[in-house]
C-alpha cells in the first residue's frame, strides 16, 4: 500500500462543495491541545463567526462534532422528550430523517407532507398545529438538499411561534448560500453542516439554540437521550470564558478549517454571497436550457445553490454522471427516494459558485447528451 492520492475532481454535486487551497492549508496547520489557551480563544472567534454566519446573537451557538445529521440529532433529542407531539413537515427525503428522530425518541410525530418539488404548504401546517395544541416543536427543512427547494422558513417560524411551539429548522444547504435569518425570524433551533455552502470539508454541524430553546432544554423531565450530543455537557466545554470542561477531544484541524472559511465568507460579506449563488444560479438556468434541459422546481422556490435538472426521456442519468466523473473530472448528484432516477443534482455552493464551474458543467453534459443521441 502506498499513501492516498485523490483525484482532482470538480465537486457539483449536493455536496461536499469545494474547498479552497486556503482552507486546506488552515487545516494542516499544527495541531495544538484542544485545552490550550490558544485553541480556546479561536473557538471564541469560532463562535463569533458562527454567530454572523447564522445571524443571531443566540449565546448557544456552537459547531457540533460530527457532520450535520448529527446536528440534526442534537437539535431533536436535546428539545423533544418522549410523549411530545411534534409536527414534521416532509417535501423530501431529509424531512424523513426529522421523523425518524421523533420516533426514536419516543415521540408522536404529525406529518404533514407535500410533494417532492414543492415548498412546504403553510395552511396545512397551520392546520396541523391547530389540530394538535400542546405541540412541542414543528420541524422542517428550510433548504431540501434531495429536491432544490426552499420553504417559507419565517412563515414557518412564525405558525410555530403562534401555537406555542419551538422550531426546529434545517439549514444545512442553505447557511451561506441564501438568508438565514435566525434571530429575525425568531428560529428556535437550527443546525447546519461544514461542507455546503461555506466550503468547509464534511465533519461540522453549525448549531445554534434560541433562549427560549435553552430554557425548554433546561426544564426537561428526563435526560438527554445522546450523552455525546447532551447540549448541557457540550457547552460546559464551549463556554465563553473560565476553564473549559473537558467533554471530548474537539477534532482541531477541521475547527481551523471551518474558522478560515467562515473567516472567507466574512470578508465577502452575506449579501454578495447571497448575490453571487444567485447570478451563477441563472447563468446554469441559461445553459441547461441552452442545451434542451429543463429544472424541476418552480422558479419562485428554486435554490440558487442545489439545482435539480429533469432528466430526458431515454437517458440513463446513471450513465451520464459516470461519464462526466469519469471523462471531465465532474461530479453531479443522483436524485434520492422518489425523484431516484429522474433527476440530476447540480451543487453550486459556496467555492463552487462561479461562472468556471457553471460553463464546464454545462459544456460537459452537452457533449454527453450529444453522444447518447448520436
Amino acid at each position: 500500500m502506498a499513501s492516498f492520492q485523490p483525484p482532482d475532481v470538480l465537486l457539483l454535486g449536493p455536496g461536499p462543495s469545494p474547498v479552497s487551497r486556503r482552507v486546506l492549508n488552515a487545516m494542516a496547520r499544527p495541531t495544538i491541545g484542544h485545552l490550550d489557551p490558544r485553541f480556546v480563544g479561536m473557538m471564541d472567534e469560532l463562535k463569533e463567526l458562527l454567530r454572523f454566519a447564522m445571524q443571531t446573537r443566540n449565546a448557544l451557538t456552537v459547531p457540533i462534532s460530527a457532520p450535520g445529521s448529527a446536528g440534526m440529532e442534537a437539535a431533536f433529542v436535546n428539545l423533544v422528550e418522549p410523549g411530545d407531539t411534534v409536527v414534521v413537515c416532509q417535501n423530501g427525503v431529509f424531512g424523513g430523517r426529522m421523523r425518524e428522530n421523533v420516533v426514536r425518541i419516543g415521540a408522536t410525530p404529525v406529518m404533514v407532507n407535500d410533494a417532492f418539488g414543492t415548498p412546504v404548504d403553510l395552511e396545512k401546517v397551520d392546520a396541523a398545529l391547530k389540530a394538535h395544541p400542546g405541540t412541542k416543536a414543528l420541524a422542517f427543512v428550510h433548504a431540501e438538499t434531495s429536491t432544490g427547494v426552499e420553504s417559507d422558513a419565517q412563515a414557518l417560524c412564525r405558525l410555530a411561534r403562534d401555537h406555542g411551539a419551538l422550531s426546529i429548522v434545517d439549514a444545512v444547504t442553505s447557511l451561506g448560500g441564501i438568508p438565514l435569518r435566525t434571530d429575525a425570524w425568531g428560529a428556535d433551533a437550527v443546525y447546519s453542516g461544514s461542507q455546503k455552502c461555506l466550503s468547509a470539508p464534511p465533519g461540522l454541524s453549525p448549531l445554534s439554540f434560541s433562549e427560549k430553546a435553552v430554557v425548554a432544554l433546561k426544564a426537561r423531565k428526563t435526560p438527554v437521550q445522546s450523552w455525546f450530543l447532551d447540549l448541557s455537557l457540550v457547552m460546559g466545554y464551549w463556554q465563553g470564558s473560565g476553564a473549559r470542561a473537558y467533554h471530548h477531544t474537539a477534532p482541531i484541524n477541521m475547527l481551523y478549517a471551518l474558522h478560515e472559511a467562515l473567516l472567507i465568507l466574512q470578508e465577502e460579506g452575506l449579501d454578495a454571497a447571497f448575490a453571487r449563488h444567485r447570478e451563477n444560479h441563472l447563468r446554469l438556468k441559461a445553459g441547461l436550457e441552452s442545451i434542451g434541459l429543463e429544472l424541476l422546481v418552480a422558479e419562485k422556490s428554486r435554490l440558487p445553490q442545489l439545482n435539480a435538472v429533469k432528466v430526458p426521456d431515454g437517458v440513463d442519468e446513471a450513465a451520464i454522471r459516470k461519464r462526466l466523473l469519469s471523462e471531465f473530472g465532474i461530479e453531479i448528484g443522483a436524485g434520492l427516494g422518489e425523484l431516484a432516477g429522474k433527476i440530476w443534482r447540480i451543487g453550486l455552493m459556496g467555492a463552487g459558485s462561479n461562472p468556471q464551474s457553471v460553463d464546464r458543467v454545462v459544456e460537459a453534459l452537452a457533449v454527453c447528451l450529444a453522444r447518447k443521441a448520436a
